[in-house]
């Protein structure tokens, strides 16, 4: 039976501040999901005002997600996966697009937001043949995470590690020594996903500015030369680093896919 949780207006769990906005809660927001609570809506509507496209590139982000595990899934024939900072539940999660490809596929999810915690078990639905598990853990402790991550993947194998739009809430040093401790772990044949807001237009530089001072945790915008940074040492495919919604897009008939503020890519470690 799938667990019951908790919907906008219902009582949070006690581990959960619902005083102060929370990115995963307002970009769930954002993506039209149900699981945030006012203060996440109030703020999530005060950064539209700023920039308005915010909810067209929270979609973009998520479908980059999706194009970048079905082809390493498919064509690249990855078979384990590696989600730091998974974030609430939403449609498309990357189990989902990974065991669609390939049912046997095996994913280790990592986040340490109670609120994802209680979410746990939407995200551990897996096909009979695959694996799909969830591990309570930091991103600045990325050796707990290997040492975790090792009970359920095995890293003599390709693993794809999956860093979708979290590199912000860490200032610069420490996120790039974060990256290249996780790269590090990875075999020969693996492949980093990553991408991040980039500071490439001033109204969405001015709305983080504004969210930032309002007491939640920080989120930092780099330049898409500094995102690109993230994957030095690695073979970047086709097209490389580039505007999320412009990575590999698919044909659409009826309009043209629009640059959006994200800035991501897949690399290959040799």
């Amino acid at each position: 039976m799938k667990e019951e949780v908790p919907t906008a207006g219902d009582q949070a769990p006690a581990a959960i501040d619902t005083t102060v906005p929370h990115s995963a809660r307002i970009w769930n927001y954002w993506l039209g999901g149900k699981d945030n609570y006012p203060v996440d809506r109030e703020a999530g509507d005060q950064y539209r005002e700023v920039f308005p496209r915010i909810a067209d590139m929270a979609r973009a982000s998520r479908y980059f997600l999706v194009r970048a595990v079905r082809h390493l899934a498919g064509e690249a024939g990855v078979r384990q996966f590696l989600d730091i900072g998974t974030g609430l539940p939403t449609v498309d999660n990357t189990h989902e697009v990974a065991q669609r490809v390939v049912p046997e596929s095996r994913i280790v999810y990592v986040d340490n937001d109670p609120l994802v915690l209680t979410h746990a078990r939407a995200l551990l639905t897996s096909t009979p043949q695959g694996v799909t598990t969830y591990i309570d853990a930091d991103l600045y402790e990325p050796d707990k995470i290997l040492e975790a991550a090792a009970r359920t993947l095995d890293f003599g194998r390709p693993v794809a590690l999956m860093l979708m739009g979290i590199m912000g809430h860490v200032a610069d040093g420490e996120a790039q020594a974060i990256v290249k401790r996780l790269v590090e772990s990875l075999p020969s044949g693996g492949y980093l996903v990553l991408y991040d807001g980039s500071d490439v237009d001033e109204s969405f530089v001015e709305a983080q500015r504004h969210y930032n001072e309002g007491g939640a945790v920080p989120y930092h915008l780099r330049s898409p030369e500094k995102i690109t940074q993230f994957f030095d040492g690695l073979e970047l495919l086709e097209p490389g680093v580039v505007s999320t919604s412009l990575w590999r897009p698919e044909h659409n008939p009826f309009e043209t896919a629009t640059a959006a503020e994200t800035f991501g890519g897949v690399g290959r470690k040799p």
